[in-house]
Parts: structure tokens; C-alpha cells; sequence
């Protein structure tokens, strides 16, 4: 009961919240909610746990350096947040986003066979399924619902309204919503980079992380490719949204789930690296 009374009033909140941000308009909005998450983030999530992910993956850097790492991850958290309720308006252009590569989608597209898109929380991560729904790809996307139930019908709205209408949740009958779409042809986009309960420990940045295995099942079964995009925010908040190549994979591995899996977490790594402020630091992967 406690739990319920907590999550209504973070929902009212929140919804306060956005109506203020639509009087608003984006611009300020990003301006406003990128200096209160800043200011107010480690409050809410605990700060020792992205000092010791950033620990891990950039062992490197001075304690000033993840300082401002975690400043700009706060502020990109802030501003995605916000850009939710105007997923409308990035649906409707699309001139807030270059898509690298993009000749890829337009193959894929050619060659009507389905693939795998994988990801992680990088920049405004929905932009992924938008732009590749908005370039025709027949696509359904699999997603995490939210722990609070009041908030969650209205976050299902905006992503089957502006995201991709085939929406699947994440679990077992997920897994069986996949198998279904990838049988009728469409390709299936996900995250990869959160801990999952299920599935094994996989290294990545040198420790035992649970990993989805869902994109290699999906790739062995089909015998599809398994595409990574990444997405990038600047700092005037126009993205790049890049298509990779295809992860390769010999006839030997196409039946070894946890060696795909690993090679899909080195692509995950290397796309951190690039710049880690980009990426959503205050999941503990390695729990």
C-alpha cells in the first residue's frame, strides 16, 4: 500500500511537471529539467553506484573528469525526460537528427528480410525505433514498463503514438511476441545494456554481467543479422543516430548464444567509450 501511495504521488508530480513543460515549449524545458537533474539527480539515484561504473569502465579518468561526465549524463537524463512529452513534434520532423549510414536501412528494407537492432541508453534512446519506423522499416520494439502503474498506461500511449505501435514487454511472453513478429518479417529492436535476472553472466568491461541472450536466440533462429545502432546528443541538442555494420558471425558461432552475446557486449562497451556522458550510468550492471 505504501509502495502504491508513493508511486501515485511521483506520478502527479511528474505530470505536473510535463503540463508545465508543454506551456513551456522544449527549449526551456531542456534548459530548466538539464540544471535540476544535474542538481538534484544523486538524490534520488545513489551516486556510489555511478562512481563505480564509471570506476570500472574508465579507470583512467581523475575524479574531476567523472565529475563532469556525470554532469552531462545527468543533464542528458534531464532533457530526455523532458522530450517525452514532445515525442509529437519529433515525429512530425526530422530535423533534429542525422541518421549516419543510413543507406543500411534502406537495404534492409530492399531485401525485406528481418533483422535484429540493438542498443543501449544512449542520448534520447526511443529516437532508435522512430527513425527506423519513420524509414518504413517493419519493425516492432521491445520495452520495459515502468514500476509505477500510473505512469506507465501514459508512457505506452506516447511510445505506440510516436515511437513504434508494435510494442512488446519485456519477459517471457516477450519472447514469444518476438518469435511471432520476426515470423511475419519484421525485425525487433531492443536495449541490450541493462541487467536482466534471467539470463547468464556475460564479461563486460572485465566483470560477470546478467545479459539478455534474446538477440542471439533471435539471430540463430532466423539466421539474421544483428544490427547496433548508436545515438548521440550534441550540445545543441540535434542527435546522430548511426547504423553499423552487422556483427559478424561464422557458421561455427551461429549456434553459440553466450559467444554472440559476448560479441554484442563488446560493441556495447566500445560505444560507451565514445563518449560515456552519453550513456545512462546509474544502472548497476554488474549486481
Amino acid at each position: 500500500m505504501k509502495k502504491k501511495i508513493f508511486y501515485f504521488l511521483q506520478s502527479i508530480i511528474i505530470y505536473f511537471f510535463y503540463i508545465v513543460s508543454k506551456i513551456l515549449g522544449l527549449k526551456i524545458s531542456r534548459i530548466i529539467f538539464s540544471f535540476i537533474f544535474i542538481k538534484v539527480g544523486n538524490i534520488f539515484k545513489s551516486k556510489k553506484i555511478i562512481l563505480d561504473n564509471l570506476s570500472r569502465i574508465i579507470p583512467e579518468k581523475s575524479n574531476l573528469e567523472k565529475e563532469i561526465i556525470i554532469d552531462k549524463m545527468w543533464s542528458n537524463y534531464g532533457k530526455t525526460f523532458v522530450e517525452y512529452i514532445f515525442l509529437n513534434i519529433f515525429k512530425k520532423k526530422s530535423d533534429h537528427i542525422n541518421i549516419k549510414n543510413k543507406k543500411a536501412i534502406d537495404e534492409i528494407i530492399r531485401k525485406n528480410k528481418p533483422v535484429v537492432f540493438i542498443s543501449g541508453h544512449f542520448a534520447n534512446y526511443e529516437l532508435m525505433s522512430m527513425e527506423l519506423t519513420r524509414a518504413k522499416a517493419k519493425l516492432a520494439t521491445i520495452y520495459r514498463p515502468l514500476n509505477n502503474m500510473f505512469l506507465n498506461p501514459f508512457m505506452e500511449y506516447l511510445r505506440k503514438s510516436f515511437v513504434c505501435e508494435n510494442q512488446i514487454k519485456k519477459g517471457l511472453n516477450g519472447v514469444k511476441e518476438s518469435l511471432e513478429y520476426m515470423k511475419k518479417g519484421y525485425s525487433i529492436a531492443l536495449m541490450v545494456d541493462q541487467r536482466v535476472s534471467e539470463g547468464p553472466r556475460i564479461d563486460f568491461f572485465n566483470g560477470g554481467a546478467h545479459t539478455t541472450t534474446l538477440p542471439a536466440q533471435l539471430s540463430s533462429r532466423f539466421d539474421c543479422d544483428i544490427v547496433p545502432i548508436y545515438i548521440s546528443r550534441s550540445q545543441d541538442d540535434r542527435f546522430e543516430m548511426e547504423i553499423l555494420d552487422p556483427i559478424f558471425i561464422s557458421e561455427n558461432e551461429k549456434k553459440n548464444k553466450e559467444l554472440i552475446t559476448k560479441k554484442i557486449n563488446t560493441i556495447i562497451e566500445k560505444l560507451i567509450l565514445r563518449d560515456p556522458g552519453q550513456w545512462i550510468l546509474t544502472h548497476n550492471r554488474w549486481k
